[in-house]
């Protein structure tokens, strides 16, 4: 399946309601299309005999109602869009991956049915953001409407592309930015008589990557934050006060081959607010 849009797993939980409502803003806002896809679980074996047959028949009974409730919340958010609906069989997180070959953006809820009681990230949320072939959002938490968007900055190749997105996504929602930048501390000064400025040097690279997309955005006001805590530590705190944060699906001490980090995995199971994780589109 092939879209441009927004595609949104739902299964009916009130955090998949929270991804349906979020999804269907940004569609809206973006001028998007929007894709609503909820996968069941059918035993093919149970289809040799007659009971089966009732079982698939009450399953997709039930996921076409979870469709219809998701339609109808779409409808009182954004009345205009007219969401592509997909009930499928299988396990939700490879029809998941399938559904989003092609997207723009794929939304999850933060956890689904089952799991285990306190767990903020279900299993299924995790392992599709883990290896989307698209950028994820992650909703989750209570985030306050007239919040900034926050973001963690470092000085990765990713760097760029996740400030592209901030600022796009602070021009479309007509608000402030709050950016992050995590820094080792500074080096006390019995080391050396005379110890490096740490912050300053760090605050002058970071104005020199925010430059650009000040000059391209010049309506957008950003507040930068330079701090000595770890890069989990320091955006877990600063999603308390936004309504969305955004970080790239790695920075540096990546391990080869993951598409998350672990920066961006204890931000999906901690965060106050939905997490964006940026990734290059396929080309």
């Amino acid at each position: 399946m092939r879209t441009t849009g927004i595609v949104v797993g739902t299964d009916g939980t009130e955090t998949s309601d929270a991804a349906i409502d979020w999804a269907a803003r940004e569609a809206h806002q973006r001028g998007l299309t929007l894709r609503i896809v909820h996968a069941f679980d059918w035993d093919w074996r149970e289809s040799r005999f007659e009971i089966g047959n009732e079982h698939v028949d009450t399953a997709r009974a039930q996921a076409e109602g979870i469709i219809a409730a998701a339609v109808e919340r779409v409808r009182n958010i954004a009345p205009e869009l007219t969401p592509q609906t997909f009930t499928l069989i299988g396990h939700a997180v490879p029809r998941l991956l399938e559904s989003a070959r092609g997207a723009q953006l794929l939304v999850l809820g933060r956890r689904g049915r089952g799991g285990f009681a306190g767990m903020l990230l279900g299993s299924t949320s995790q392992r599709v953001a883990t290896h989307a072939p698209c950028p994820v959002v992650v909703v989750g938490g209570s985030p306050a409407a007239d919040a900034p968007i926050a973001a963690g900055i470092d000085d990765s190749p990713n760097a760029d592309l996740v400030l592209e997105t901030v600022f796009n996504a602070a021009a479309d929602q007509n608000c402030p930015v709050t950016v992050i930048r995590a820094c080792p501390p500074v080096v006390p000064a019995w080391v050396t008589a005379d110890p490096p400025n740490v912050e300053a040097a760090e605050l002058a690279r970071l104005d020199e990557q925010l430059a650009p997309w000040r000059s391209k955005f010049p309506d957008v006001r950003v507040e930068v934050v330079l701090t000595h805590d770890t890069p989990p530590a320091a955006l877990v705190a600063a999603s308390g006060k936004a309504r969305l944060i955004i970080v790239g699906s790695h920075g540096h001490g990546l391990v080869t081959g993951t598409l998350v980090g672990s920066t961006s995995l204890q931000l999906l199971h901690h965060a106050a607010c939905p997490v964006y994780i940026v990734r290059p589109l396929p080309q």
